[in-house]
């Protein structure tokens, strides 16, 4: 892996799958950064002994905030990219490797560690949530979006220095999103990488909101496409090129 890449791992009340997920993390030899989101649990102590960076909000600021903040932090150590991955286990780092090989062929691009293998694992609630934001997020950047909620992606760094996200704790899944169609737009080609769509049983459950958060991620985009007209001609090129944009790599 000659790019210098770096991990953050925004974590929330991960106690039971922090540790065993950056123990593998950290078997490839990448710098570590986990940002624990004032969690009430024990996220904190399980990551005593680790190689690895620990930022600590002293509240809960979500999701959005505790990836940026990670995000700067690799930068300002030279970070060339950064690879961010959820903390509830349901992330592979064994892909980390394939998500690197994608960034070395395709430089400056967006890629998401898509779960396209095994999708019905996923909660039908979830799913249906996700394809909804997959189609409204497809239509703002012009181009279809596979997965466009997974948390398990590589970020260039030309992008994250130019990309300024909104903040608040009510926009923390709003961020994964406004920086898809910011990218596309901005010249940052978004590519798929599938992985498979993993759904622990007993695991915690997500953070995520599907009506909530769904509600803001649509409100957001609809800001932009009323900011261009609509953007007719977005809509066509995404809904013609669902098929596209996936990587065999």
């Amino acid at each position: 892996m000659s790019m210098r890449l770096m991990v953050v791992i925004p974590a929330y009340n991960e106690g039971a799958t922090i540790r065993a997920l950056a123990e593998e993390v950290l078997q490839y030899g990448l710098p570590l950064i986990v940002v624990d989101d004032g969690s009430r649990d024990d996220t904190i102590a399980q990551l005593h002994g680790l190689a690895l960076t620990v930022l600590e909000n002293g509240h809960n600021q979500g999701k959005a905030v505790s990836l940026w903040q990670g995000m700067q932090y690799a930068l300002a150590q030279g970070a060339e990219a950064v690879i961010t991955l959820d903390g509830d286990g349901q992330h592979r780092p064994v892909d980390i490797p394939r998500l690197a090989a994608a960034a070395a062929q395709y430089p400056n691009t967006l890629l998401v560690a898509a779960r396209l293998r095994g999708r019905e694992n996923a909660p039908k609630a979830r799913r249906r949530a996700n394809l909804v934001a997959d189609f409204w997020i497809a239509w703002a950047a012009g181009q279809w979006v596979h997965d466009s909620q997974s948390g398990f992606r590589l970020y260039p760094a030309a992008l994250l220095r130019r990309f300024r996200p909104r903040q608040g704790r009510r926009y923390g899944f709003v961020f994964e999103s406004e920086i898809i169609i910011e990218a596309v737009r901005g010249g940052f080609p978004c590519l798929a990488l599938p992985i498979d769509s993993i759904y622990q049983q007993g695991a915690r459950a997500s953070h995520f909101r599907p009506v909530a958060d769904i509600t803001l991620i649509v409100r957001m985009v609809a800001w932009k496409l009323l900011g261009r007209g609509m953007f007719l001609p977005g809509l066509w090129r995404a809904l013609r090129g669902r098929r596209e944009g996936i990587l065999s790599t």
